[in-house]
């Protein structure tokens, strides 16, 4: 069986509460190959929804990018960074959030979760499908014998959660038990609950307080400053289940 627990947790918490069990670090700091699980890890050649061809480093270089500030655009410098630092765009640095922008050369501008739902959990669910499928085959069959704990930051599995980010380790949990986040039906579910669920701002003016400040995009990636760290084959290299 999967379980999902905070990485802020010490390794005499997580014991007692899991007697037995094995404990797998999943995010950007995990010491063992289960690295390649994090958003951050630079795999490379990984689709940018909506954006004819363009591809990124990482998962976070799509979710980054295409963000859309007050005071800034997109940044297609997100999608080229393999360093897994510097990715992270603040309101601090930018200003109030718009919304993520629908593919570099759109004008539509994506709410918090209507992103999540067409930008995060699409990207996310394809790294997972052709990045890393030798290490969620052996989880898949590793969790059939023994209980495996993945420790994330944060452990949020609710899309519709706004206020906390979605923890890409429920995410692992529920595409080994075959129970990803449909895109459709969430849509659904959204524009059902929208008016709960999201601020009360046309995307028409959202479009338009941006629309004079977006630039056109070329659709050939540059290639990254900075080389992707040199691993074995998926395979090669020992995993903790």
């Amino acid at each position: 069986m999967i379980f999902v627990d905070s990485k802020k947790k010490s390794e005499k918490t997580l014991q007692k509460l899991y007697p037995n069990a094995v404990i797998a670090d999943v995010t950007s700091k995990a010491p063992t190959a289960l690295v390649r699980l994090s958003p951050f890890y630079p795999h490379g050649n990984i689709p940018v929804p909506f954006s004819n061809g363009l591809t990124s480093q990482s998962v976070e270089g799509v979710w980054q990018g295409l963000k859309v500030f007050q005071g800034a655009d997109i940044d297609i410098a997100m999608f080229h960074n393999s360093s897994m630092k510097n990715i992270k765009r603040t309101v601090r640095t930018f200003g109030i959030p718009l919304g993520h922008r629908k593919g570099v050369n759109s004008t539509e501008l994506l709410p918090y979760l209507e992103a999540r739902i067409q930008i995060y959990l699409p990207t996310y669910r394809w790294v997972l499908e052709n990045k890393v499928k030798v290490i969620i085959d052996k989880l898949r069959v590793a969790s059939q014998e023994k209980d495996i704990v993945l420790l994330d930051y944060d452990t949020n599995e609710d899309v519709f959660n706004p206020k906390k980010p979605l923890s890409h380790a429920q995410l692992i949990k529920m595409y080994v038990e075959g129970n990803y986040p449909s895109t459709d039906v969430l849509l659904s579910k959204l524009k059902a609950q929208s008016k709960k669920l999201e601020p009360k701002v046309e995307r028409a003016e959202l479009a338009v307080k941006t629309k004079s400040k977006q630039k056109p995009v070329s659709k050939k990636p540059r290639a990254s400053s900075v080389k992707t760290p040199k691993t074995k084959a998926d395979e090669q290299i020992a995993i903790p289940f």
